[in-house]
């Protein structure tokens, strides 16, 4: 008798280190320092964190009591509600739910509008988290292009052919990680339109909304923060990891907007979902309003800091002719191009051995076709200099 397998079908991964994985373990192995341009965790490179004002909120004695608000606990909400309004946008606090960071954000948001194997459209290149929390919940991801032409625009032709009786959602990240691209004013219009008509929610996550780099030019107007957006269903994911450069601390929340009778009927699906798990923790919690207020010393740090290193890999780029970089305007990465005669991945291995240099190899992001490297604007500005030094040498010597 045959015997059922014990694992279900959708954990069914390549669980093997792919080649530049294993190329990192052994250069980090033989201990030779590493130039890292894909370190992209804040809290890592470099930037001095209020300590006392930080620790000192997470040991308020209000935490030993337990309060279960399945939405978040309303002094919490009642602080992004403040950070929205700073920004130019009004949220209500009972259409704000509060999440253990967005990748539980956008579980909660894949078990309500999709059955298994509904479907739905990713803007590509995208940020590879995505596969794995679609997959954990049968739902299927289908993409749908960005275009370069002096400036990534999403390709509606494309998108518009995507849409099938499976399709239950668009979903954008505001600004894209990590081709650094707002969606522009005119192309909100054309999403918002495009789901009401085919009774699509839509997704953004705006984990990089305030990180827009001064002085950018634009293709057009950029659109701002679609908590506001009116028009169709439409789900905004934001938390601290981001906005506050305090990924450990796993806050993120879910912003409602829309339609009146959808939101209303979503908010409250949502809230028995969130109830299920009442996963936020109480120290946590009491302390958002501080952790929030972290945002208006860090971020002008941490803009300074992706500026600076954006200038100079631009002076780079100027002494040379092989290597481009990709217009952005906004976030932590800059993206190269780069002559496709190997492999992105093998480029990136080269990089490693020859030069003690780390890059992210560009299918890591989805790009369609070889040539594309991803470097992160986050490092220290003296060692992204170097870094880039030694990957423009190379590339051109080749």
């Amino acid at each position: 008798m045959s015997r059922r397998a014990i694992f279900a079908a959708r954990t069914n991964w390549t669980l093997e280190e792919n080649a530049y994985t294993r190329a990192l373990r052994r250069h980090r192995q033989s201990g030779r320092k590493i130039l890292d341009l894909t370190a992209s965790n804040p809290t890592t490179c470099g930037f001095h964190y209020d300590e006392s004002a930080i620790l000192g909120a997470l040991q308020n004695a209000a935490a030993l009591h337990y309060d279960p608000q399945s939405k978040g606990l309303l002094s919490a909400r009642a602080a992004v509600v403040e950070y929205y309004r700073e920004i130019g946008a009004q949220v209500d606090p009972e259409r704000l739910i509060l999440t253990t960071g967005t990748s539980e954000a956008y579980s909660f948001l894949f078990r309500l509008v999709c059955e298994p194997r509904d479907e739905v459209l990713v803007a590509h290149p995208s940020y590879p988290l995505f596969d794995f929390l679609a997959s954990i919940h049968d739902v299927k991801l289908r993409p749908f292009p960005l275009v370069y032409d002096h400036g990534w625009q999403i390709d509606f032709s494309e998108l518009e052919k995507c849409v099938g009786a499976w399709t239950r959602a668009i979903l954008l990240v505001h600004p894209n990680n990590p081709t650094g691209n707002f969606v522009s004013a005119a192309e909100a219009e054309k999403l918002n339109a495009l789901c009401a008509q085919h009774s699509l929610a839509l997704v953004v996550d705006e984990v990089f909304l305030d990180y827009r780099l001064p002085g950018r030019e634009t293709r057009g107007a950029i659109h701002g923060t679609f908590a506001r957006n009116s028009a169709a269903l439409t789900f905004v994911l934001s938390g601290l990891s981001k906005i506050s450069a305090l990924p450990q601390m796993k806050v993120g929340w879910i912003a409602a907007s829309g339609p009146e009778n959808l939101v209303r009927d979503a908010v409250a699906r949502i809230e028995v979902i969130a109830d299920t798990y009442l996963s936020l923790s109480a120290p946590i919690q009491h302390a958002v309003p501080t952790l929030l207020a972290q945002r208006k010393t860090l971020q002008p740090r941490l803009i300074s800091r992706v500026a600076s290193n954006l200038r100079n890999l631009d002076a780079q780029l100027a002494n040379q002719s092989l290597v481009s970089r990709l217009e952005l305007d906004g976030g932590w990465y800059a993206v190269l191009r780069v002559p496709a005669v190997q492999s992105d991945e093998d480029l990136a291995i080269e990089l490693l051995d020859r030069c003690s240099v780390a890059v992210h190899p560009g299918h890591f992001y989805e790009f369609s076709g070889e040539g594309f490297l991803v470097v992160s604007l986050l490092p220290p500005s003296g060692q992204f200099e170097e870094g880039a030094r030694r990957l423009l040498a190379h590339v051109n010597a080749r």
